[in-house]
């Protein structure tokens, strides 16, 4: 029997950091979709129905954060990873975030996480 492929969505606009990402979570036999806007990400939250969400802070049309709750409440199964580049802002009590990734994010921590 194989097990499912996990569905996984980055959010960030930093184009090299997604790429990274995906290619490492695609050797992990993920699919991975990614959207370098706060606006085309939440379409495609809605879309693809991500098992896994990454979360970029601070994106060109808005702060992903302050989504955070919203994309919980329609989607309380997704996993959400938060990510930043700088000192992580806070997070309104009661969201349920699985982790919080402060960039730059290293294959190794990664690798400790998607074993």
């Amino acid at each position: 029997m194989t097990k499912e492929r996990l569905k996984v969505l980055i959010i960030d606009d930093e184009k090299d950091l997604c790429l990274l990402i995906k290619a490492y979570l695609s050797r992990k036999n993920c699919d991975v979709h990614t959207a370098y806007t706060l606006t085309e990400g939440l379409s495609q939250v809605d879309q693809f129905m991500p098992d896994i969400l990454f979360l970029d802070n601070n994106l060109p049309d808005g702060l992903g954060w302050e989504k955070a709750e919203v994309i919980i409440k329609d989607h309380p199964n997704i996993k959400l990873h938060l990510l930043s580049a700088f000192n992580p802002p806070q997070i309104k009590d009661g969201i349920p975030v699985t982790r919080i990734w402060e960039k730059p994010i290293s294959l190794r921590d990664l690798d400790l996480y998607f074993k």
